[in-house]
């Protein structure tokens, strides 16, 4: 897979990527046989149409098709479409396009490159790109890499992604740029008081454990919790099939910080980072934990268990209670959590809630310049009364089934009492369907609109 950019050339081929309302005026400019034979062929500029342009003893250039203002409005990454139709070769961008919307186009570009052969050999689109003028190419070239870890680790099975292999990820990223990890595993998460986590990870012969990676020395401090659940079971509240079809994904909350993390550290922005991933497999077994028990977590607050199936927020309770001993100046926690966000929104959106109005504001702004679309919704005080059971300070899986993204993201909240500031993202993680710059399976969200968002959240 290509990463970068391709390295200047002056005999790379023209690739004019044109929208339907700028057609015509294009069309015009062009010579009488290069008109005479875009015509013959019918060709229309929707998104991702691709015409090759003849010339002299070969191929002249290209025109690809960026469609009308509501076709974009629909879509995102149009040029992306046109990459696997180009042939190979290096093509130099030609288009109107500026600021953000060139920025989104090249980003696209590098985006559609993504081919997981790790389990099958197949192979990705062979035409390149030089970075069009305009665009900090290396910025993007660090956003698609951070994308392209987020989804290798999402699409990895869990017979070879479990808690270990997660562990050794997050290992790798920190060798990469100086970073200190330290793991828990193991029955140590009981003697260092992180009991919901080895309650939900200990049914499974892979230990479950807290990693927590560090990097940076000066400047504001950003704390990233990322759901780890390798695969989800459903433990004994056991999944249908069809629900667990897709478990592989339930650690794409740790991807996608991981994800980000890359970003942060390869752009080397000046600020403290913490990655902290409850990482564990919700399993059946004799040792399994149960309906109706009670568990204490790290902060103290007793949670009756009413569905063991809603054991992301356990693990990622008490993940939060650690991050909120040191007060951050944010916290940002990032989970496959629940379905009710995704009946919500649906699977592109990635649904989030936030303490403050302005880190909202500076989030949605973000999502907007890098078409990662964001979705905010609240945390909503009046429904706190049905995380409360009675018989335990938290319920883990309110009867009704109403609200339960703000439910659960309430559940979260009240594990971070001394850090003002705490953001929660549910995410999907997933392309049910394969569209320009974003394959099928494992995806990042949320977390390119953080990375262009943390500059106004933490004053960088």
């Amino acid at each position: 897979m290509t990463l970068t950019f391709a390295e200047p050339d002056d005999t790379a081929r023209p690739l004019f990527a044109v929208t339907k309302e700028e057609f015509d005026r294009w069309m015009t400019g062009q010579d009488a046989a290069t008109r005479e034979w875009i015509e013959a062929n019918g060709f229309q500029p929707d998104i991702g149409k691709v015409l090759v342009l003849p010339g002299g003893s070969g191929i002249q250039g290209a025109i690809c098709g960026l469609g009308d203002h509501q076709a974009r409005l629909r879509g995102r990454f149009g040029l992306a479409a046109a990459r696997g139709a180009l042939p190979a070769g290096t093509w130099s961008l030609k288009c109107d396009l500026t600021g953000d919307e060139l920025h989104q186009a090249a980003l696209g570009w590098l985006l559609a490159g993504y081919n997981f052969d790790k389990y099958a050999k197949s192979t990705g689109p062979k035409a390149q790109l030089i970075a069009p003028d305009g665009v900090d190419a290396a910025r993007i070239e660090v956003i698609a890499t951070g994308e392209y870890l987020t989804r290798d680790l999402i699409n990895t099975p869990a017979s070879d992604m479990g808690p270990d292999e997660l562990e050794a990820a997050a290992k790798d990223l920190a060798e990469t740029f100086d970073a200190a990890v330290s793991v828990i595993s193991g029955e140590a998460l009981l003697e260092k008081n992180f009991p919901m986590i080895h309650a939900v990870g200990r049914a499974s012969p892979r230990a479950p454990r807290l990693i927590d990676m560090t990097w940076g020395n000066a400047g504001p401090c950003l704390t990233l919790v990322g759901k780890g659940v390798c695969f989800d079971t459903g433990g004994l509240n056991l999944k249908p099939g069809a629900s667990m079809g897709l478990m592989k994904k339930d650690m794409g909350g740790a991807a996608t910080v991981l994800g980000l993390a890359y970003m942060i550290m390869a752009m080397d922005l000046p600020m403290r980072l913490r990655v902290l991933i409850p990482a564990v497999e919700n399993s059946v077994s004799g040792n399994a934990f149960r309906p109706q028990d009670i568990l204490t977590s790290r902060k103290g607050l007793t949670v009756e268990i009413n569905n063991t199936d809603a054991e992301g927020r356990l693990v990622l309770a008490d993940a939060l209670a650690l991050a909120d001993e040191d007060k951050p100046d944010l916290v940002i926690s990032m989970a496959t959590l629940t379905g009710a966000a995704r009946v919500a929104v649906g699977p592109d959106l990635a649904a989030y809630f936030s303490q403050r109005d302005e880190d909202a504001q500076t989030v949605e702004a973000a999502a907007a310049r890098v078409a990662d679309p964001t979705w905010r919704l609240p945390f909503h005080d009046p429904y706190e009364t049905m995380i409360e059971p009675g018989i335990a300070d938290l319920d883990n899986a309110p009867k009704g089934g109403f609200g339960g993204a703000i439910t659960a993201a309430l559940f979260l909240r009240r594990f971070v009492t001394d850090t003002p500031r705490f953001m929660h993202f549910d995410i999907y993680g997933w392309n049910p369907t394969a569209k320009p710059g974003r394959s099928k399976g494992g995806t990042g969200q949320g977390a390119r609109a953080l990375f262009d968002a943390l500059p106004g959240l933490l004053n960088l």
